[in-house]
């Protein structure tokens, strides 16, 4: 017999494992990090993590290479040469943090509002934004305003809480999943982990978007819509679904404002409003009396049907107010199968396979619960029919009420917080009640008044001067766009340049890329960021930017503070902020230095959240340092452990006190070490009587006061109807004491309905969508976050440049053949780029991956690299503001009520071009601090 070798079919990978959380995007799972002789060797997903359970995509297991990426950012640097030059000299921390110093404080004193404080997709926004406060600037806010705040607002607004962060489908139970515009880099481990359920039983799947790629190439049935009317198909569908009385009359009775009064006569100066009792509670009729009575009184049957008269007002249900507006023939699938680009047909195929699974499959769990009106129930009836939605409806300048318009869909079919539907996380769900409202009263040497962001009841609550002018340098939370929850992070630098509304001293920015890929209008921000005035000086006179690597936006700031990998730092993924709970569980995590900060030879990075901390120290701010000056906190572990927003209710919930309480408790000076002992997070179960209904089962809301989420229960119900949007309304109609400008009253009228409406993206009417008859839309690859991945060695493989996708008919129509060049035009640019067929795209859309392009010189790439010659960014056609209109006046490509910029309403025209050297525009090279990385990254780890 011939001797076989013993061969070792599983060798050891590591001499030790430690367990963070993953940042390669904001999914947060738990991963494994294989360390060897003290350095990263592997990245693997944990399997205990409440989150991925394992799984780890491309983006998470390339993490090592993002550790190791030649492009990162080696010491704090002071520019010496003319702004974009990149001429830059390394300074030691105390150096920098003294000019830091030297420019906040004189703005501290005198007018806070003179720092703009702008972070990206940081996921630390609870202590950035407290940081702000108590700097005392009202200038502050996070990715949000540019991203998807559309569908956030419209989810709090409508029911407390909307997809993702705030919650999931039940994917163990739901029968049919409708998802529209999701990007595939967003949530993608669990989304994938979820439709792989779902498909394994059977379930169906509907994809609406243009572009059938990710999720949508696995759909059974893809709506490839045409982009921007989202929203007037999901009305078609509600038309159809009331049309055929498939809507859920009990659930909307008990746990919707569908019952609720409204005043009915247009001559009064509260028409629109909710009839309230003398506590401010609205009112029902009670179906067994016949009476009023407010929503929420024990033992009450709310009537969806009965009017009530006051005063000689009649006084209608919200009811009666939706079967008006959606049973008209305007919202029948031939009226808008045109403009939607789905047959008739379709749509009315849709609506009754939602009807059938909702109605006719649905489920029946036997668990008793009580109600916050106090009648107990044997049993949790659900409909098994779950949405997910983001960015693709929500940034349009109609997507906040498109997002409105999806949210009331499910809660027509009662499928939010049931059995099989659309689950909330916590610490959703939350009523607006339960929110702040923003603050903006800026005062020399003093905290702002409260928190920056919030959610407006109503005009008294806008971010007004008493003159009426902005308080924001964003205009966030003004008659423009009144219910700007997340700010607009794309209108700050435009706006500080013009100077309207006032001029700034500092620009900070964390994370954001706004000379590139992170900007509309990306050569305008450029020329922006570098415009001198009459004097010589800069516009914006100081720029403060922090990064871990050497973007495009490293050369325009005037002091670089350079931040950490991921690996090298403390983070903390915080209730307080975007934890990573489950439908099932509250849980929380944290990074942790799984591996010190090492740039040889150079002052080296620091993690940003703790250079706040330095700064805040020398600065002496409150919340950070004492009555006598002492800091409070040395770095941002020690915050993370010792900080309390009130008693007993820190950035993380798990181990508090001796270590065995959860959620309230004193801090506990072991709790990192728990944490890290644990995997890096910490997960506290719903118990099963109060995994469902949410909002509305007083066993959730006393587990949820239990754990800190609440002080109080807070039971309410959804706002089919949102009266915030009516006091607008009235506002612009001349009541009230505080009022719009004339040349907005219109606009507020029209766009500002409680109710959902479409109306058509602005951008089509301010273009001449005749000259540009195409839609242009841009769209994250799973394998890229933003733009986290761009030096990234193994993700470069995956995507390192990118075509313009054509339909079959614009290919044709065009006579493109494999290998063209095509130039595309805008109302606000051109771009000249190679182009590919795509079959399954919608035939009025083109569109391209998202961030790929790359101007030379940055993040240590070649000057040939082909993200800088054939990689390109829709950007260069966009504009922050829409094309004139003739009327004098700069309007933002925003939405018009959350200021959400319109990135998808972008119109086109292409024809066919000789191919370029490289793509156009084509930018000098900028100078990078970093240099050029090798051509070869290659390297042992161990022995």
């Amino acid at each position: 017999m011939t001797h076989q070798p013993r061969i070792d079919t599983s060798p050891p990978v590591s001499d030790e494992v430690r367990k963070t959380t993953c940042y390669m995007c904001a999914c947060r799972c738990g991963i494994n990090v294989h360390m060897k002789a003290g350095k990263v060797a592997y990245i693997e997903g944990n399997r205990d993590h409440p989150v991925n359970k394992g799984v780890l995509c491309a983006k998470g297991s390339a993490g090592i290479m993002q550790h190791n990426a030649p492009s990162r950012l080696r010491a704090p640097m002071k520019r010496v040469g003319p702004r974009g030059s990149g001429e830059f000299q390394e300074i030691s921390w105390d150096e920098a943090l003294q000019i830091a110093c030297d420019w906040l404080e004189p703005i501290r004193k005198t007018d806070p509002s003179k720092l703009a404080f702008f972070t990206g997709r940081d996921q630390s926004q609870s202590f950035t934004s407290f940081w702000a406060q108590n700097f005392g600037t009202p200038n502050y806010a996070a990715h949000g305003g540019f991203c998807s705040v559309n569908m956030a607002a419209a989810g709090i607004y409508t029911m407390g809480g909307a997809f993702w962060e705030f919650g999931q489908p039940d994917w163990d139970l739901t029968k049919l999943f409708i998802l529209f515009g999701v990007a595939e880099d967003h949530d993608s481990n669990p989304i994938k982990m979820g439709i792989g359920r779902i498909k394994a039983r059977g379930a169906r799947v509907i994809g609406v978007n243009p572009i059938r790629t990710g999720y949508n190439a696995v759909a059974d049935d893809w709506v490839g819509i045409t982009p921007g009317t989202d929203g007037l198909f999901i009305l078609s569908l509600i038309h159809e679904l009331m049309r055929a009385g498939k809507i859920d009359l009990d659930y909307l009775a008990r746990y919707t404002n569908a019952p609720v009064l409204v005043n009915a006569d247009p001559a009064a100066p509260e028409h629109g409003l909710f009839l309230r009792d003398e506590g401010g509670k609205p009112l029902v009729i009670d179906r067994k009396t016949g009476r009023p009575a407010a929503f929420d009184t024990p033992g009450i049957h709310p009537d969806l049907s009965a009017t009530h008269e006051v005063d000689g007002i009649t006084h209608r249900p919200v009811m009666h107010l939706m079967a008006e507006r959606y049973l008209d023939p305007q919202y029948a699938p031939e009226a808008v199968a045109d403009r939607c680009g789905i047959a008739p047909d379709k749509i009315r195929r849709i609506a009754a396979e939602i009807a059938r699974v909702a109605f006719d499959e649905a489920i029946t769990l036997d668990r008793e619960w009580t109600d916050f009106r106090g009648e107990t129930h044997q049993t949790m009836v659900g409909r098994p029919v779950s949405f997910h939605a983001m960015r693709g409806i929500s940034a349009h300048s109609n997507g906040f009420q498109t997002a409105r318009a999806l949210h009331v869909l499910q809660i027509l079919l009662g499928t939010v917080e049931v059995p099989g539907g659309f689950r909330f996380k916590p610490p959703y769900p939350k009523p607006v009640s339960a929110h702040p409202t923003p603050h903006c009263h800026a005062q020399p040497d003093c905290p702002l008044d409260g928190p920056h962001l919030g959610f407006v009841r109503g005009p008294g609550d806008l971010a007004l001067k008493p003159d009426g002018s902005p308080a924001r340098i964003d205009k966030a939370f003004t008659w423009e766009n009144p219910m700007s929850s997340h700010g607009l992070m794309h209108m700050v630098i435009s706006n500080a340049h013009a100077g309207d509304p006032y001029r700034i001293d500092t620009l900070f920015l964390y994370m954001a890329n706004m000379a590139w890929n992170s900007s509309m209008n990306t050569r305008g921000v450029m020329e922006m960021l570098t415009d001198r005035d009459e004097t010589g000086d800069y516009v914006i006179p100081r720029i403060i930017y922090s990064d871990a690597y050497s973007s495009e936006m490293v050369a325009y700031a005037d002091l670089i503070l350079p931040d950490t990998t991921y690996l090298e730092r403390h983070d903390c993924i915080s209730l307080l902020d975007r934890p990573i709970c489950e439908a099932d569980a509250a849980a929380d995590a944290i990074r942790w230095p799984v591996v010190a900060p090492d740039r040889p030879g150079h002052a080296g990075a620091r993690g940003f959240q703790t250079v706040l901390i330095q700064l805040a120290n020398k600065l002496k701010l409150p919340g950070f340092t004492g009555a006598d000056g002492t800091p409070t906190y040395t770095d941002y572990a020690d915050y993370m452990v010792n900080h309390q927003r009130k008693p007993g209710i820190g950035p993380l919930m798990g181990f508090r006190g001796d270590g065995s309480d959860t959620g309230r408790g004193a801090p506990n000076p072991a709790q990192l070490d728990r944490y890290i002992e644990n995997g890096g997070f910490f997960v506290s179960h719903i118990p099963e009587a109060a995994q469902y209904y949410k909002p509305w089962n007083m066993a959730y809301q006393d587990w949820a006061v239990g754990i800190g989420l609440f002080d109080t229960p807070q039971p309410y119900v959804f706002d089919l109807y949102v009266e915030t949007m009516r006091k607008f309304q009235l506002a612009a109609e001349g009541h009230g004491a505080r009022q719009p400008p004339d040349h907005l009253r219109d606009r507020i009228k029209a766009t500002m309905d409680p109710l959902p409406i479409w109306y058509p993206p602005f951008e089509d009417a301010a273009s001449d969508t005749e000259e540009f008859p195409i839609h242009a839309l841009t769209q994250r690859p799973m394998a890229m976050y933003h733009s986290w991945g761009t030096q990234n060695a193994w993700l470069r493989q995956i995507h390192g440049h990118n075509p313009l996708y054509l339909p079959s008919k614009l290919w044709q129509e065009h006579g493109f053949t494999e290998g063209d060049w095509a130039r595309v035009t805008s109302p606000h640019g051109m771009i000249t780029v190679p182009v590919a067929h795509m079959a399954a795209l919608n035939e009025h859309t083109v569109w391209t991956w998202n961030a790929i392009g790359k101007r030379k010189g940055a993040w240590a790439l070649s000057e040939d690299a082909p993200e800088a010659t054939r990689g390109f960014l829709l950007n260069h056609l966009i504009h922050e503001l829409l094309p004139p209109r003739g009327d004098g006046l700069r309007w933002s490509n925003s939405d018009p009520i959350t200021g959400q910029a319109a990135w998808f309403d972008l119109r086109v025209k292409i024809e066919k071009a000789p191919p370029p050297d490289e793509s156009q525009p084509a930018y000098p090279p900028i100078k990078s601090p970093v240099g050029q990385g090798p051509d070869h990254l290659e390297w042992k780890v161990g022995a």
